[in-house]
C-alpha cells in the first residue's frame, strides 16, 4: 500500500516494495494486440487444441485457457483502480466525514486492484511451470510416433510379404525405438509429477496470499465505516463536527503495516483434513478385533478360592 493515505495525492512505492521486488511481469501484460474480447479468448483456446503434437494438445489448451483467465483478472484490476478513483472523486465535494471516508475507502479499493495485479504475476509462475510439462510432452511425441510407425510397417510386411528379410531389420529397429521410448516416457512421468506439484503450489500460494490480504482490507474498510455518523438528523439540525481525520489515517497506516508484514506462515485459515493415515487405521482395526475376541472368550470369576465360569 502507498503511504499517501489519499487518492487525491501522488502515490509512492512502499518500503516493502522497494525491499522485496515483485516477480517478473506476467506475459499477459505485454505484446497484446487483439484485446480481451471473448471471441479472441475462444480463438486462442481452439487454436491451442488443434495445433502441435497430439500428446501436448490438451495441456496446451489448458495453458491458453489460463492465459485468458489472467487477462480477465488484469482487466478487472484495471477497472478496480478506476472505480477507486471515481469513488474518491465523487466524495470530494460531500460533507467532511463522507469526503474523508470515501477517499480512504478509495485507497483500500485501489490497493485491491494492486493486489490483483500482483496476483497475476505470481499466478503466471504456475502457468509457466505447466508450459514446461507441455514442452516435455511435445518432445516425447516423436519417439511414440517412430515406434508406432515401425510397428505398422512390420504388420504390413507380415501381411503382404511374410518372408521378407526387412521384417527382421524392422524388428531390431523396433527394439531400439522401444528402449528410447521407455527412457522418454520415464522422464515424462517423473517431470510431470514434479512440475504439477510445483505449479499448483505456486497457484495455491498465490490464491492464499491474495485471499487473506483481501480479508485484511475488508476488515480495515469496515473500521473506516465506523467513522461515519449515520444517526438521523431532523431538518435544520446540524451534525457534530467531524474529527475522524487522524483515526482514518491511522486505519490506512495499520492496513499498510498488516499487508506489508503478512507472510504465508501467518495465514489464519488452515485446512482441516478428515483423512487418517493407513497405519493408524490398521492399529485401530487391531484394537477392535482384540476387543471382539475378548468378548467371545469366557471370563472367570474368583470367589473364595473357587474358580467359577461366568
Amino acid at each position: 500500500m502507498h503511504r499517501t493515505y489519499s487518492l487525491r495525492n501522488s502515490r509512492a512505492p512502499t518500503a516493502a516494495q522497494l525491499a522485496s521486488p515483485p516477480p517478473p511481469t506476467s506475459s499477459t501484460k505485454s505484446g497484446r494486440f487483439f484485446g480481451n474480447g471473448s471471441i479472441v479468448h475462444s480463438f486462442r483456446r481452439s487454436a491451442a487444441g488443434s495445433m502441435g503434437p497430439d500428446l501436448a494438445r490438451k495441456l496446451a489448451q489448458l495453458v491458453k485457457m489460463e492465459k485468458n483467465v489472467m487477462r480477465s483478472i488484469e482487466q478487472q484490476a484495471r477497472e478496480r483502480r478506476e472505480v477507486a478513483k471515481q469513488l474518491s472523486l465523487w466524495g470530494e465535494d460531500a460533507d467532511e466525514d463522507v469526503s474523508d471516508v470515501t477517499d480512504k475507502l478509495g485507497v483500500l479499493i485501489y490497493e485491491i486492484g494492486e493486489l490483483e495485479d500482483q496476483f497475476i504475476d505470481k499466478y503466471d509462475q504456475y502457468r509457466i511451470t505447466l508450459k514446461s510439462v507441455r514442452n516435455i510432452e511435445a518432445s516425447v511425441q516423436p519417439s511414440r510416433d517412430r515406434k508406432q510407425k515401425i510397428t505398422d510397417q512390420i504388420a504390413h510386411l507380415k501381411y503382404k510379404e511374410p518372408n521378407s528379410p526387412k521384417i527382421i531389420v524392422l524388428e531390431q529397429e523396433l527394439v531400439r525405438a522401444e528402449a528410447e521410448s521407455l527412457v522418454a516416457e520415464a522422464q515424462l512421468s517423473n517431470i510431470t509429477r514434479e512440475k504439477v506439484k510445483a505449479a499448483f503450489n505456486y497457484q495455491f500460494d498465490a490464491i492464499r496470499e491474495h485471499s487473506e490480504k483481501l480479508a485484511l482490507i475488508a476488515g480495515y474498510g469496515k473500521a473506516l465505516l465506523e467513522l461515519l455518523d449515520d444517526t438521523p438528523v431532523t431538518p435544520g439540525e446540524s451534525r457534530p463536527a467531524y474529527d475522524g481525520y487522524e483515526a482514518s489515517k491511522q486505519v490506512i497506516i495499520d492496513a499498510e503495516n498488516a499487508l506489508a508484514s503478512w507472510t504465508l506462515d501467518q495465514a489464519s485459515v488452515k485446512p482441516t483434513l478428515s483423512i487418517r493415515r493407513a497405519d493408524v487405521d490398521d492399529y485401530d482395526d487391531e484394537e477392535e478385533e482384540g476387543a471382539e475376541w475378548a468378548e467371545d472368550e469366557p471370563s472367570a470369576v474368583v470367589e473364595e478360592g473357587k474358580v467359577l465360569d461366568a
